[in-house]
């Protein structure tokens, strides 16, 4: 059954978002492509890809990513790197994310979501009856999530280093790891973080312009303002498929980290609960599934994934509808981008696979007997 609630509303929001994308296809032509679906086009492939890779996933033994969890680390660190190297890494709008393979774009900050709850999840099981102490249950695991935030911070992604520091964060607390060494850490971080958004002009405007909207409705509120607006205008029913108004003119990036906003403009409020309630059902799931794995890595890897797909969901969420602040994050399975469509269906086959092997209540016996070659 969670299985199939699980797989039920991850296949309900690909297809929200193929239908979104083609609806809002008429972008395209001023993003510079001449083809009305180009976006709609492009994401389809990436679709097909990534149910191929999260099949391929859901049929590896999750157990297998333990014995790839460094180097996979280390391939991550070497691609966060290089996205910073001027002339080989991507520049978009100031923000230097992405390299360039032939005619595909990988975003290697994506990846370094999945690679770090993997990282993660084998050291703190490895340690978890020593989570307390300082250096094995807070200083190691922090040096690493360190380095990796601080590669996607100077890119600059100050919204993905926030999820990846939170999902980090809580894997650390639920493992165990003293409360005081976690508080004094995000006061450490918040002090940085705050500091570095002071220094960023484009960024302290952002911060501005939410908390006074009104006031900078020209400029910095612009989208904040437009994405509300296409709330109103869409009301309980919607104004209907592709006659947005909102995405012609008054709200960039529509496509991508706005999409949510032309979804409840279209199809209004019904849908957009809907979507608010199919990731509430991957949160849910995704516990169930943690909770019944058969040992602590699969139990960490289950939490770690849960909480990467559905703290963004939120996070996008949260700043369509004006409740943070404005920054770039996709909305999970339905924003336009492939690296973020790619890793989030292929996080679901890892958490399938992590199900395949659960121990539902009163079975402990029985699959202890059955698996305990593969227990750690």
């Amino acid at each position: 059954k969670t299985v199939s609630l699980l797989t039920g509303a991850v296949l309900i929001l690909l297809t929200l978002g193929i239908i979104m994308l083609y609806s809002g296809s008429a972008l395209a032509g001023t993003a510079g492509h001449d083809d009305p679906l180009f976006f709609f086009k492009r994401q389809l492939i990436w679709l097909f890809l990534s149910l191929a890779g999260g099949y391929l996933a859901s049929r590896i033994n999750y157990r297998a990513w333990r014995k790839m969890a460094v180097p996979i680390a280390l391939v991550t660190f070497v691609l966060l790197a290089l996205t910073i190297i001027p002339g080989i890494g991507t520049s978009v709008k100031g923000s230097s994310r992405w390299l360039r393979f032939g005619p595909i774009n990988l975003q290697p900050s994506e990846f370094a979501k999945i690679s770090t709850i993997i990282l993660m999840s084998w050291w703190m099981a490895r340690i978890q009856r020593r989570a307390r102490e300082f250096v094995r249950g807070m200083l190691i695991p922090s040096a690493f999530l360190g380095m990796v935030l601080l590669l996607i911070f100077i890119e600059p992604d100050f919204g993905t280093t926030m999820l990846i520091a939170l999902v980090g964060a809580s894997m650390m607390f639920v493992v165990g790891v003293r409360i005081s060494y976690l508080v004094i850490a995000a006061a450490l971080g918040l002090t940085g973080f705050f500091f570095a958004v002071m220094h960023s002009d484009e960024r302290w405007r952002r911060i501005i312009a939410f908390l006074n909207p009104d006031k900078y409705e020209a400029t910095e509120a612009w989208q904040l303002l437009n994405a509300k607006y296409a709330f109103v205008l869409g009301g309980g029913l919607g104004v209907g498929l592709g006659q947005s108004v909102q995405k012609r003119a008054y709200l960039p990036e529509a496509h991508t980290d706005f999409i949510f906003a032309i979804m409840g403009e279209e199809l209004g409020l019904g849908i957009s609960l809907l979507v608010l309630v199919l990731f509430i059902v991957i949160f849910i799931c995704g516990l169930r599934v943690s909770f019944c794995a058969p040992e602590s890595f699969g139990k960490l890897l289950g939490f770690g994934i849960t909480m990467m797909i559905t703290v963004q969901a939120f996070l996008n969420i949260g700043v369509v509808t004006g409740c943070l602040p404005t920054k770039g994050l996709p909305l999970p399975f339905i924003s336009f981008g492939g690296s973020s469509l790619l890793v989030s269906v292929g996080m679901i086959g890892i958490l399938l696979n992590i199900a395949k092997h659960s121990i539902e209540p009163g079975q402990e016996d029985e699959k202890l007997l059955r698996n305990r070659k593969d227990w750690a």
